[in-house]
């Protein structure tokens, strides 16, 4: 795939230079021209930014970041773009080349700043960086704020908008750290394990008072699927840990979390919103949809 991205990335910087593919005339307009890598930060823009910015998302509701393809509609939207949101912390390895490729000049945001990165644990990629910070609302509410900071220096005529629309949208996010926390006193302590697809629930375990017993893939999709023997291991893990489920997700083929639950004898609750929002109309839509559906899964599954 990386290869087939490269010359693709080739062939568009080819065609911006030859017929101008990504160089068309902008249309003028007075909204700040913001792009979120994916979703999350997309809906974070856009409870900060309102009608204040023109928002292109590049990988929408249910891509999986980890895999994603840009194309030249991608290329167009960052050589129009202003800001760039990015998560950073390895989460978007295609961006780099795709930024060059598009000849953007647009300023390049990383929305995690002051966010302190968890390392992969015990069975992972070894000192590999967990990306997936959203999951834990407290690094949520930094990013929001990162964004605001962003907008109000980019547009600094609207700083007072953005920072009021900022104060509304922290406030609905304190409410759910809080919301977060006590469901989770509906579990036991001996049963608050996970086991997901991929290793996603890192920054959730750590703040919500959680253990991830496993994943059948490490902190990147893009991981290798595991061995029979790892398959095994992992099986014989949740029989011993007595969890009474596992779960699946939104982005993920979940054919093996499905086949680890058969031969454990335990049950698959899916599908859960990780790495990318819901399609609209659906209970993961927004991101205080996404911790809402999440949590509640979670706790009916593993409660009692």
């Amino acid at each position: 795939m990386r290869r087939d991205l490269a010359t693709w990335l080739a062939v568009l910087s080819l065609l911006a230079t030859a017929c101008g593919a990504v160089s068309r005339p902008v249309v003028p307009s007075k909204q700040l021209k913001v792009v979120a890598t994916f979703s999350v930060i997309g809906d974070f823009a856009r409870n900060v930014g309102g009608d204040l910015i023109e928002l292109a998302t590049l990988a929408g509701p249910g891509q999986d970041t980890h895999t994603f393809e840009p194309n030249p509609g991608s290329a167009q939207s960052l050589a129009e773009a202003a800001l760039v949101l990015e998560n950073g912390l390895s989460f978007e390895t295609w961006l780099d080349d795709l930024y060059e490729a598009s000849g953007s000049r647009a300023k390049r945001v990383v929305v995690t700043h002051g966010i302190a990165a968890r390392t992969a644990t015990e069975g992972e990629e070894a000192g590999e960086t967990d990306p997936h910070v959203w999951h834990d609302v407290a690094n949520a509410i930094q990013m929001v704020k990162n964004i605001r900071d962003a907008f109000a220096l980019a547009d600094p005529a609207h700083a007072a908008i953005y920072q009021a629309n900022a104060d509304v949208y922290l406030n609905q996010l304190q409410e759910l750290d809080g919301w977060v926390a006590a469901q989770v006193e509906r579990v036991p302590e001996n049963r608050r394990k996970l086991v997901t697809t991929h290793d996603t629930f890192g920054y959730f375990a750590q703040r919500y008072g959680f253990e991830v017993l496993g994943s059948i893939l490490p902190t990147s999709t893009e991981g290798a699927s595991p061995s029979a023997q790892e398959l095994a291991a992992l099986v014989e893990m949740v029989k011993a840990a007595g969890v009474p489920a596992v779960f699946a997700e939104n982005v993920s083929s979940n054919s093996l979390i499905n086949q680890v639950a058969a031969e454990a004898g335990v049950k698959v609750v899916g599908s859960l919103y990780t790495d990318a929002l819901g399609p609209a109309g659906s209970d993961g839509d927004t991101y205080l949809k996404m911790v809402q559906f999440n949590v509640t899964r979670i706790v009916a599954a593993l409660g009692s």
